[in-house]
């Protein structure tokens, strides 16, 4: 069977399609509508609570105004190098 050799511009014109498809999965809400991001506690995990309840135990709520909305935002990046202990303090983590 022979090998199909495709035109630079296909190539280019999917290699663009692509980047593009990346490009939007990576910048997805953290959690749907009517959801918001709660904090694991003295890690850096975390889920989405539905609005009017609060977070499961072992979760808290994001410090007002840090909450991470998008994906690599950020307040998402900030929290992947810090995490909220057993006091509620802010801690840097360590690698």
């Amino acid at each position: 069977m022979a090998a199909v050799k495709m035109p630079g511009v296909v190539l280019a014109a999917v290699a663009m399609a692509a980047g593009l498809l990346m490009a939007g999965c990576l910048d997805q809400a953290i959690c749907r509508n009517g959801e918001y991001p709660a904090a694991q506690v003295g890690n850096t995990g975390r889920t989405c609570v539905p609005d009017g309840q609060e977070p499961p135990a072992g979760y808290v709520r994001y410090p007002p105004g840090q909450e991470p909305q998008r994906t690599d935002d950020e307040w998402d990046v900030y929290w992947r190098t810090h995490v909220i202990d057993a006091t509620g303090a802010v801690v840097e983590v360590r690698n």
